[in-house]
């Protein structure tokens, strides 16, 4: 996998305007790489619930999309979101479902991570979160080596 054009949008989260920014980027994005309107839809509210932890939890931060391209030349969007907030003190618990903290629109982590093909979180207590969320176009490309 490569990146596109690499980062095409650095977007500061500070306020429920920049919510509102982030989720429009992103639909413009996604419906300009061709994706569907489901996944376009899916991939906002991931967006969306990403972004409102990273300004409520994270104290505010950044997100950053990357239109990145498989070996195969399937295209997605990759969505980087990261603050230098307190970070997740039990992270086990914030990914299983059922878990919220009583913002946001009540899918947290993991209702995010089943709207995407790939997720992955980084916190540690005092070290913020980066939370890194990419579609695709079409079918997920296959793990290499493995089931």
């Amino acid at each position: 996998m490569h990146t596109g054009a690499g980062v095409e949008a650095r977007l500061p989260i500070r306020s429920d305007m920049d919510l509102a920014w982030v989720r429009q980027h992103v639909r413009q994005a996604a419906a300009q790489l061709g994706f569907g309107l489901v996944d376009q839809t899916k991939l906002v509210t991931a967006a969306s619930e990403l972004a409102r932890n990273t300004l409520v939890h994270g104290g505010g931060g950044l997100m950053e999309a990357t239109h990145v391209t498989t070996a195969d030349g399937v295209d997605g969007l990759r969505l980087t979101f990261s603050d230098s907030g307190p970070g997740i003190p039990d992270l086990d618990r914030a990914l299983s479902d059922g878990y919220t903290s009583g913002d946001g629109l009540g899918m947290g982590l993991p209702g995010a991570r089943r709207l995407v093909h790939d997720f992955t979180v980084e916190s540690a207590p005092g070290a913020g979160t980066t939370v890194r969320v990419t579609s695709w176009t079409s079918r997920p490309p296959r793990p290499r080596g493995g089931v």
